[in-house]
């Protein structure tokens, strides 16, 4: 069995929101997302995430759109077990109003990135409060890729998945503002987290990894 876990960080964040993460007896890989390629589909991009992962039947993680990509990556590559946190596993269950602004298209003449007047707005979504980690979000935010940022936010709003492998697991917080709590369906629910609960509920989370990994 393997005691590696394969990690996909959410879009326009890297390595650093796994930082407290600390699953007991597993180590963490991280899987970093490369620019895209002009018109790449997601599937093809999932496609060259996956060639990171050297092993069959390995344990892969995703937060937010790296649960998409997670998904993506389990339709072409054989899995342990999928756990995603603070995302989605289908089409279903992505915002009726992310749904409207793909199919409309509005995604193309909106922001995707977020500047200093929004930063507060951007923060409160993301359910981010203490002086660290709004360090780390400005951090994050400098360091993104615009033509990355407006290539991810257009596919997670224009995804159409129906496919739930039946080893993944989801974890999610009930304070989570990007993906709604009553729009998925998740196996562990942590009261008053919110869309950054990897990082600052990261004990309550090692928990449920190790509940899952427990599991035959």
């Amino acid at each position: 069995m393997s005691r590696t876990i394969y990690c996909i960080s959410g879009l326009g964040t890297d390595e650093r929101i796994f930082s407290k993460l600390r699953p007991v007896g597993y180590s963490l890989k991280y899987i970093p997302q490369l620019l895209p390629d002009s018109e790449e589909t997601i599937g093809a991009y999932a496609a060259r995430l996956a060639k990171f992962i050297k092993e069959d039947n390995a344990i892969l993680l995703g937060v937010s759109f790296g649960g998409i990509l997670a998904i993506e990556i389990a339709k072409i590559k054989p899995l342990q077990k999928l756990i995603i946190v603070s995302g989605i596993k289908s089409s279903k269950e992505l915002p009726r109003w992310m749904k409207v602004v793909g199919t409309l298209k509005l995604n193309r003449v909106l922001p995707v990135r977020s500047y200093k007047f929004t930063e507060r707005i951007d923060n409160n979504r993301l359910g981010i409060t203490t002086e660290e980690e709004k360090e780390l979000a400005r951090a994050l935010r400098q360091a993104a890729d615009k033509a990355h940022m407006e290539w991810g936010v257009n596919e997670i709003f224009n995804w159409r998945n129906n496919w739930i492998p039946d080893y993944v697991f989801h974890i999610h917080g009930d304070k989570d503002r990007i993906f709604p709590v009553t729009k998925v369906n998740a196996d562990y629910i942590i009261k008053g987290a919110t869309h950054l609960l990897v990082y600052n509920r990261a004990d309550e989370v090692n928990k449920c990894i190790r509940k899952i990994l427990d599991m035959e």
